[in-house]
């Protein structure tokens, strides 16, 4: 096998666990009235059905790239792929609603594990070229598996398939994930452990912060908001701050924390992840707020509110392969570019809401405008952060995202149903304040992009200096 085939197989069985973790975050929300009829579920339960997963995986991300670091990026992989594939299986078998939660939140944990070393895996086996092309991929498959999880749900459970009803979504993870198992084990290179421990204190203290964090996030909004939502919204301010503070004192001791804090104190780090923070909220709302929309808005079904969505999964695969071909000296705001065309994209829709033509050039160009953004993202923090760091930067960027996805529902859904008495504006009401949050994540990408522009003016300079010489 030459090395570029290598490379190749290599990539695919990486991205096909990142696939597999994004599909099955919203796979399930189609598949919430079949469970429901089946097991008898209640409201409650099948809100830890479809939370439960997410809650597990967005608390533990940061653990899961900090065992990467410590035992190696192929073992943790390997490691989570398994468990999630277990998982995958237990869910389909799950005699009722209990056994079915437990299997979910086992299938997010394994997720969380298994998700931080696909970003780890491009950065240390690629470079230059490849890894550019390698990170478009990534992104494609990022954006793509969410819809096609809504998309495919629906034919999945129609089918029946030898009457397993809705347990087929957890089926079809079970062959797939042996096959990524054993193309891993023969590909993804061996490597020697890091001499360091798990911060075992840091680990809890983050993980009762993120709990805090995202529990109220994920059912303050069908609950109303209740008291105990902001209790644990205040108390996890406490919590994130007695993480910081712990993890600065291991440092200064020689401690091995569970996060690099310094990555943070990077301008273009912090600076990115909030910008990113900001146009991912806005991905994962419109997914949820558009289904809305059409379902039960405007009595249209599942199937077409998933195909709908088809032209942004298309454009944000265009935007990947042309953010890498911008000239130098417009590559460094690919960003922020890339944020405007989003917000103008949502400004758009929030214009003209109707179903339609309109709705699906709008939704592309939203589409390519966050692809592009996204690749931006990624080339500019893999290049400014060390291999050796990779593992950390993998779980800040895969946390934020998490985070983001579940404060953009929580938020930007809470908005429309409070106005959803009338469909259409309540529906141009949010996409108007997507647009907001597109602008903002321009502004939040600015920063950044001034100062790679001026390292590459400043490299080009050198480069003409010597030339003159001659």
């Amino acid at each position: 096998m030459t090395t570029r085939l290598r490379q190749r197989w290599l990539l695919a069985v990486l991205v096909a666990g990142q696939f597999m973790a994004n599909v099955d975050i919203a796979i399930v929300n189609v598949a919430t009235p079949s469970i429901h009829r089946d097991l008898h579920a209640s409201g409650g339960a099948l809100e830890f059905v479809v939370s439960g997963y997410v809650l597990a995986f967005a608390m533990l991300i940061i653990t899961g790239a900090r065992l990467g670091r410590i035992a190696g990026y192929r073992r943790v992989y390997l490691a989570g792929l398994a468990g999630f594939t277990l998982a995958s299986l237990a869910c389909s078998l799950a005699p009722g609603t209990g056994a079915l939660i437990g299997a979910r939140i086992a299938q997010g944990a394994c997720a969380a594990v298994m998700v931080p070393q696909v970003l780890t895996g491009i950065q240390v086996s690629f470079d230059g070229r490849a890894r550019a092309r390698a990170l478009s991929v990534l992104v494609m498959t990022m954006s793509g598996s969410a819809v096609i999880g809504q998309a495919l749900g629906g034919p999945l459970i129609a089918a029946d398939a030898f009457g397993t009803g809705w347990r087929s979504i957890f089926w079809v993870n079970v062959p797939v994930g042996i096959v990524a198992l054993a193309g891993a084990a023969v590909l993804l290179p061996r490597e020697s452990r890091e001499k360091a421990r798990l911060d075992l204190p840091g680990v809890g203290l983050l993980t009762v912060a993120m709990a805090l964090l995202v529990t109220p996030l994920a059912f303050g909004r069908e609950q109303g908001w209740p008291a105990w939502t902001w209790a644990c919204l205040g108390a996890s301010v406490v919590a994130f701050a007695g993480f910081t503070a712990f993890e600065r004192r291991l440092t200064a001791r020689g401690g091995d924390p569970v996060i690099n804090l310094r990555l943070l104190a990077r301008p273009v780090v912090a600076w990115e992840l909030t910008a990113n923070f900001a146009r991912t909220s806005t991905y994962f709302a419109m997914l949820f707020v558009l289904a809305q929309y059409l379902q039960q808005g405007l009595g249209r079904s599942a199937t077409y509110s998933g195909l709908v969505l088809v032209s942004w999964v298309a454009a944000f695969g265009i935007a990947a392969p042309v953010t890498r071909r911008l000239p130098a000296r417009a590559a460094p705001f690919g960003g922020v570019l890339g944020s405007l065309i989003l917000a103008a994209a949502f400004a758009a829709v929030s214009a003209a809401p109707a179903p339609g033509p309109f709705l699906l050039v709008a939704l592309g160009a939203g589409g390519f405008g966050l692809g592009m953004a996204y690749s931006s993202l990624l080339g500019r923090l893999t290049a400014a952060v060390p291999p050796d760091e990779a593992a950390d930067l993998s779980g800040l960027v895969n946390t934020s995202a998490q985070v983001a996805a579940v404060a953009g529902v929580a938020v930007y859904g809470t908005v429309y149903f409070a106005l959803a008495a009338r469909p259409a504006y309540a529906f141009a009401a949010v996409t108007a304040t997507l647009a907001a949050s597109g602008f903002a994540g321009a502004a939040c990408s600015l920063p950044s992009a001034r100062r790679r522009a001026a390292e590459v003016s400043a490299v080009r300079g050198e480069e003409r200096v010597p030339a003159q010489a001659r």
